[in-house]
């Protein structure tokens, strides 16, 4: 882009406070330093936040290179702030009077006991964008339940069980981060609608998010079926699949290939054999279609 200010970052000299761990609530703000903000991400003396350590458990890829952390903390500059000491929150509280955005994936009680709840924060900077994220929403039962996108985004959505491919089947482990980034977009899009209204009025607001809702969004077409009464018919295997053109298939060299010709309409050859013809507008006797064997 030509603009000077694209080429710099649209959030040049936007403060961003990342006190937050793991990966859905931190990759937010990793995508506004993409943009060009400036971001200092809190984390506990000595330890450091709890993902630094991600690569080296069982199971995952091995590297020389900490994968994870250069994905989700990129752009970023280091604080280590005791936030359960007065001197902690002191340091916070003078970086938060001249900050844009606060994120945070504490859970609500766990922020009182820190210090840094909205109606602590807010007082200190009419301007402050306070961004927080949870498992499982901030209000009900489960407000102080921490939560991973393996249980709260894929397990509780119903995705997990949704995507396996008969009722027989184990149901689906999820991977790393798979519900954590799509999460990060939402908040990065409250965010930014938050500055938008700052922009507008003047003052700071309080947004927030969480992986369950988000797993819900993702899962939404089913979900807003069940909530208009729909009646769900069998979950039928890839083998006998309503639709041929609509599934995937494993090919002779080992490898998968997979069909999604929507406009595609079902046609039977003269032997019998399903196959299908185009919907391109064209005389149907111009239409071919192909045979499924």
């Amino acid at each position: 882009m030509e603009d000077a200010t694209m080429e710099k970052g649209i959030f040049e000299g936007l403060k961003v406070l990342d006190c937050a761990s793991f990966i859905a609530a931190p990759a937010a703000a990793t995508v506004l330093s993409d943009f060009g903000a400036d971001v200092i991400k809190i984390e506990p003396p000595v330890t450091g936040d709890p993902y630094r350590n991600l690569p080296n458990l069982p199971g995952y890829p091995a590297s020389p290179h900490n994968f994870a952390w250069m994905l989700e903390s990129r752009n970023k500059q280091s604080l280590a702030l005791d936030l359960a000491k007065p001197e902690g929150q002191a340091v916070l509280y003078r970086l938060v009077a001249e900050a844009d955005v606060f994120l945070t994936n504490v859970p609500p009680a766990g922020r009182g006991r820190l210090g840094i709840t909205y109606d602590e924060l807010a007082p200190l900077n009419e301007r402050l964008i306070y961004a927080s994220f949870t498992g499982y929403g901030e209000k009900g039962e489960e407000a102080n339940k921490p939560g991973f996108d393996s249980n709260a985004y894929w397990a509780r959505s119903g995705l997990m069980d949704l995507v396996r491919a008969d009722v027989d089947i184990a149901p689906a482990r999820s991977i790393a981060g798979m519900g954590d980034h799509p999460c990060a977009m939402a908040l990065y899009g409250a965010i930014v609608t938050a500055l938008y209204k700052r922009e507008r009025s003047g003052k700071g607001s309080h947004v927030r998010s969480n992986l369950m809702a988000n797993g819900i969004w993702a899962n939404g077409i089913l979900a807003q079926a069940k909530l208009c009464g729909a009646k769900f018919g069998e979950r039928r295997p890839r083998e006998r699949a309503l639709n041929a053109v609509t599934n995937h298939y494993k090919c002779r060299d080992g490898r998968w290939i997979i069909l999604s010709l929507l406009r595609a309409c079902p046609r039977t050859s003269e032997s019998g054999r399903a196959g299908f013809c185009w919907r391109a507008g064209f005389p149907l006797e111009s239409r071919g279609y192909i045979v499924l064997a």
